[in-house]
């Protein structure tokens, strides 16, 4: 078995989550299914907590990767600041007892209901990404007679040598403000008077297995901290996004950097930096990770419906489907498949595939199994970008969603059936 998290091993033949057997939650909610270990979350958002002990600093978890209610709530008691690219993201922090003074809202496309939404509720801080969406937060803030406090999210043209759709750091994406922009765009900012220009924000792209750019992106950023502080504008925050990787297990694959590690050498190239030149100047340090605090903490639990043998390829069809885990068809993402009872049969090498009625439908391809129909499989790393990026296509439910503590399980969110589907749909009269 690949190196995941401790807290998904086999006992006796069976693999469990933590002192759970996942047969025994198959059998009790069902499948497909997402199981997630509690303590498995814990530390991972520790290893963060831990390396910012005693310092100005803030983790913000960025809630995309996995919006459930019960972790985020988890989180929030250990702590946590929330990352948001949306309003409804938003609503839930709150719905999950999230304080939105932790609150960093990024992205793109904020709309005007969303700035109000956030302005109502006292967020830390925007994350503006363009000029015209500084003055429409100038113009917003003006109307509700508020001040909102906002950073600019710099895009510092640095190659995070990741997937293109998750490469967010170059000047051909559609995210931030240009570095070379960036001063002038600032000085726009210290202008507008319902705006307080308090941090420095980027985010050069995720699964970044090597800390490398992302302490080139620091450097940049602490470039254009200095010369903003010689024009007068001092800043209170500086955000160096998210971004570490995890091991999802396909042969030859790097082992991501430790979070400490990575930690321990940007505060100290934080610190050298301060002492230098702007010793007894405090600023907060941000952090937006994601992936790192939920991938390994989740598998995806399904069942094989049937074993289908031909001429080029055998198929190993089970009920999940690329509506419930999008990231193989979307990414060619690698993520690896284990059979929850081992030895029951021997291996032959299939593609996973879901029921869906698309050639773009699979789960794995070329892997190795010992299975039969009526097995559970389990597809680990699953704990981000699975369920937030789940669909209804076909008209299929979205999976139930478990979260395991120690040796109890409990169902977080109910699986959907299909009258949930068209619930707020009408036929004509």
């Amino acid at each position: 078995m690949s190196q995941f998290s401790s807290h998904f091993s086999y006992v006796n033949g069976v693999l469990h989550a933590e002192g759970v057997s996942l047969a025994t939650v198959a059998e009790q909610f069902g499948t497909p299914t997402y199981v997630y270990s509690k303590a498995a979350l814990l530390a991972n958002f520790a290893s963060y907590a831990d390396a910012c002990a005693g310092r100005d600093a803030l983790v913000c978890y960025a809630m995309k990767a996995n919006s459930n209610l019960a972790i985020l709530d988890l989180l929030a008691r250990q702590g946590a600041g929330f990352d948001i690219v949306s309003g409804g993201e938003l609503l839930r922090v709150l719905a999950a007892g999230g304080d939105p003074r932790k609150v960093i809202f990024s992205g793109v496309g904020k709309s005007v209901a969303e700035m109000q939404l956030a302005l109502t509720h006292d967020i830390l801080c925007f994350n503006v990404e363009s000029i015209p969406e500084l003055h429409r937060l100038n113009e917003v803030a003006g109307a509700m007679g508020k001040t909102a406090r906002i950073s600019l999210r710099v895009n510092p043209n640095v190659d995070a040598k990741t997937h293109p759709y998750i490469a967010t750091g170059l000047k051909a994406n559609k995210f931030g403000v240009a570095f070379d922009d960036a001063l002038a765009t600032y000085r726009t900012a210290a202008k507008l008077p319902h705006l307080e220009v308090t941090g420095i924000d980027c985010h050069i792209g995720s699964q970044l297995l090597d800390d490398a750019p992302l302490l080139e992106a620091l450097d940049r950023l602490i470039e254009l901290i200095d010369q903003l502080g010689s024009e007068g504008i001092v800043l209170r925050h500086l955000d160096i996004g998210g971004g570490i990787g995890i091991q999802y297990g396909e042969a030859g694959e790097a082992d991501p950097v430790p979070v400490g590690d990575y930690l321990g050498r940007l505060f100290a190239r934080i610190d050298a930096w301060r002492a230098e030149r702007h010793a007894g100047v405090p600023i907060k340090v941000i952090f937006e990770p994601g992936r790192s605090i939920v991938g390994d903490t989740g598998v995806l639990l399904t069942r094989v419906e049937y074993l289908k043998h031909g001429e080029e390829k055998n198929f190993c069809i089970v009920d999940a489907a690329m509506n419930d885990m999008s990231r193989p068809t979307l990414y060619q993402a690698w993520m690896d498949m284990q059979p929850v009872v081992q030895g029951q049969s021997e291996a032959q090498t299939y593609d996973v595939v879901g029921p869906i009625c698309e050639s773009g439908d699979w789960l794995a391809r070329d892997r190795a199994l010992a299975v039969q129909a009526g097995d559970l499989l389990v597809m680990h790393c699953a704990g981000a970008y699975g369920m937030t990026m789940s669909s209804n296509y076909n008209t299929r439910g979205r999976a139930a969603e478990v979260i395991v503590d120690g040796s109890a399980s409990c169902e977080v969110r109910k699986r959907e059936n299909p009258a949930d589907l068209y619930a707020l749909e009408s036929r004509l009269a």
